[in-house]
């Protein structure tokens, strides 16, 4: 007996420490400017990704919005072909506002599953069915002209249909949730919507949280008082960190400013605190949303070397920096979402292929195969 218990705490806390854990950006099907992105658009934005100086880890995973190719009514986005050849991990997305139906999003993410096959299919982690919908129609959403969006319902009609298409498919078992500001999530009125999902994607923007004391000294305590409200909400759903960050330019939220060197310790203790942790996709890597007049992106022209230092201290336990050489171009843009198919997140929200693991978790799993190795050689 107690050999079969030794047995099955070691397996379990083997599985738990190994899971992957997703380092990455957020990525529109555009650039800044509103020109659709082509593949060798999202070739260079991913391989920019991969290379940042000094970066805590690799940023080989990306967030999309939309599964449909800009300017198009449903053929497959190109940045699909992009992370087969740059092997980037997919959080994959559903542009859900604004419309009835998700048909067309959900026949180019199928026509992309015949057409690419497993070179595709394991690269996805996920499948967010909208982004910020429930915001939108939420009295501060509406309040800051968020758009149009989508009620609960709405969004759980729309998760089951995306669960009944990816049926039998090689995408059947992926994890299916819905992206939306941690103030959405603790609505009680949008519980049907953490029913209904495998994951709970989260956006938190300290930096517009007006209506708080948001100065950049309160930030961390903001992030992470809005982090464990939404993870109470939330259940024994887990929470992804969808889009988190900190503008270099922009008007003045409340207490909050806008500066290269606000954003920068942003990242260094919210940022640092979630790498190798916690799924991450930082908003952002260069900016997207020319609506947007806070801008967030942490590189500009395509360089490699960020506006700021992107090194995470060894107190934090974040990965450890892979790029460290200096200077250097790399390549990459980011964009919002397709024509008529939505926008990436960074506006206002106020109340609102390798795989980067968990640093230590394999030395965990090694450690407790060689107990699993003993114990068998002692029975």
């Amino acid at each position: 007996m107690r050999l079969a218990t030794i047995f099955s705490i070691a397996a379990t806390l083997s599985a738990g420490v190994t899971a992957d854990i997703y380092l990455g950006f957020n990525s529109g099907a555009t650039f800044d400017n509103e020109v659709v992105k082509k593949q060798a658009d999202f070739e260079k934005e991913f391989k920019l990704a991969q290379q940042l100086q000094g970066s805590p880890g690799t940023f080989n995973s990306i967030r999309l919005y939309t599964n449909v190719q800009g300017g198009t009514q449903d053929t497959p986005i190109e940045a699909f072909p992009a992370a087969i050849s740059t092997q980037t991990k997919l959080l994959l997305g559903i542009w859900c506002s604004g419309t009835t139906s998700i048909d067309n999003e959900l026949k180019a993410l199928t026509e992309a599953i015949t057409q690419y096959g497993k070179n595709f299919t394991d690269l996805v982690v996920g499948l967010s069915v909208g982004s910020e919908d429930m915001y939108r129609v939420s009295v501060d959403g509406v309040a800051n002209k968020a758009g149009v969006g989508q009620d609960a319902s709405t969004i759980v009609g729309f998760i089951q249909n995306a669960r009944d298409k990816l049926k039998n498919t090689a995408l059947s078992g992926i994890p299916v949730g819905h992206v939306d500001t941690w103030s959405t999530w603790t609505n009680e009125s949008n519980k049907e919507v953490i029913d209904k999902v495998d994951f709970v994607g989260t956006n938190l923007f300290p930096y517009y949280e007006s209506d708080k004391q948001n100065d950049f000294s309160n930030a961390s305590y903001l992030f992470h008082s809005a982090i464990n409200a939404t993870e109470k909400a939330a259940g024994d759903k887990p929470v992804w960190i969808t889009e988190t960050g900190w503008p270099t330019t922009g008007p003045d939220f409340g207490e909050a400013k806008a500066s290269t060197d606000n954003a920068q310790g942003y990242w260094s203790t919210v940022g640092c605190s979630l790498f190798g942790k916690r799924n991450t996709w930082w908003y952002v890597l260069q900016d997207s949303n020319p609506a947007n007049k806070a801008k967030f992106g942490i590189t500009k022209d395509f360089s490699t070397t960020a506006q700021y230092n992107l090194t995470c201290s060894a107190e934090s336990g974040a990965p450890s920096s892979g790029n460290n050489s200096t200077g250097g171009s790399g390549n990459g843009g980011s964009g919002n979402g397709t024509t008529g198919n939505g926008n990436s997140g960074g506006g206002n929200k106020q109340s609102a292929g390798y795989v980067t693991p968990v640093s230590w978790g394999h030395s965990v799993a090694l450690f407790l195969s060689m107990v699993l190795a003993a114990a068998a050689w002692l029975a």
